[in-house]
Parts: structure tokens; sequence; C-alpha cells
């Protein structure tokens, strides 16, 4: 295939690469930067194409990794790079005030919600909740592991009901 013949077969796959094209930038400008740019390649790469296979999927692959080159760039322009000493300045807002008055209220009901449990569901969900394992606390209770996993289980599906009724 002549290098005329190639540039001839290369343009006239314009019209089925632009549904394509739009889908992928989702604005028509930008769909005939992505043909104009698959085209460019594709010419200048004539070499690399293998004549007898598909013309089609290969401007395919070429307009796809060129919208996802072109993604990762705009990507990497727009990111911010603090290049002080105290990073944890770095998402701060000094405009911003914490209301603790919600998060306290809200850990009082979780305190009462708790204390309501039964003492049967409530001693192995507190251990559990200070860092015993399963084993241990069957193991301190002198129950069953089952019954152990089973009572946890039980008291956070308690909790959860009470804290859902209480919002």
């Amino acid at each position: 295939m002549t290098t005329l013949e190639f540039n001839t077969a290369v343009v006239m796959q314009e019209r089925s690469l632009r549904p394509a094209a739009l889908k992928l930038t989702r604005n028509m400008e930008a769909a005939n930067d992505l043909i104009q740019d698959t085209f460019v390649k594709a010419i200048s790469n004539r070499e690399k194409f293998s004549e007898g296979t598909n013309l089609k999927a290969w401007l395919y692959t070429i307009m796809r990794n060129t919208f996802i080159t072109n993604y990762h760039r705009v990507v990497r322009r727009n990111t911010f790079i603090d290049t002080t000493e105290n990073l944890h300045y770095l998402n701060a807002d000094s405009y911003s005030t914490s209301n603790e008055a919600f998060s306290r209220l809200r850990t009082e009901e979780i305190e009462e919600a708790i204390e309501e449990l039964s003492d049967t569901y409530k001693t192995p969900f507190m251990m559990y909740f200070r860092g015993y394992k399963y084993h241990e606390i069957a193991d301190i209770l002198g129950i069953p592991i089952g019954t152990v996993k089973n009572r946890i289980h039980i008291a956070r599906k308690e909790l959860k009901s009470r804290l859902r009724h209480q919002q």
C-alpha cells in the first residue's frame, strides 16, 4: 500500500471514528481535535501498521490511547503539589470551624444506647470494642466462641436499631 493509499484509507475512517470520539470527549470541538491527533499519529507511524490487518481497529486504539494520554496530562497539570514542610496544611481551610457540640451529643446517645443493652450482650460487645479477640472473650466469659460472635452481632443490631430511631 502506497503512502497516498494509506493516507486516503485513514482519512476515510473519519465517519466511523466520530461517534467514539464524541463519546470519549462529550464535546464536538474536543472530538474533532482528538480525531485530528489520531490521524497525525497514524500517518506519522504508518510503518507500524501491518497491511492486511483491521485499519479501523488500529485507529480506534490510537484514538483511545491518545485520549487517555491527554486526560492524564490534564489531571497532572491540575494537580497541586505542596512543597512546604508542613504538609498537614495542604487541605486546611482557615475559614472553617468545627462544631463539636453535635459530635458530643451523638457520643452521649451512643453511650446511653450501650448502657441500655442487657449485660448478656453488653459485656462481650464492650470487650470486643476494647480490643479483645473473639477467642479471648470466650475464654474469659467461659462461653463458646460462636456464642460470643452471636451476642456481639445482636448487640450491634440492637444499637443500630436504637440509634436509627433517635435520628
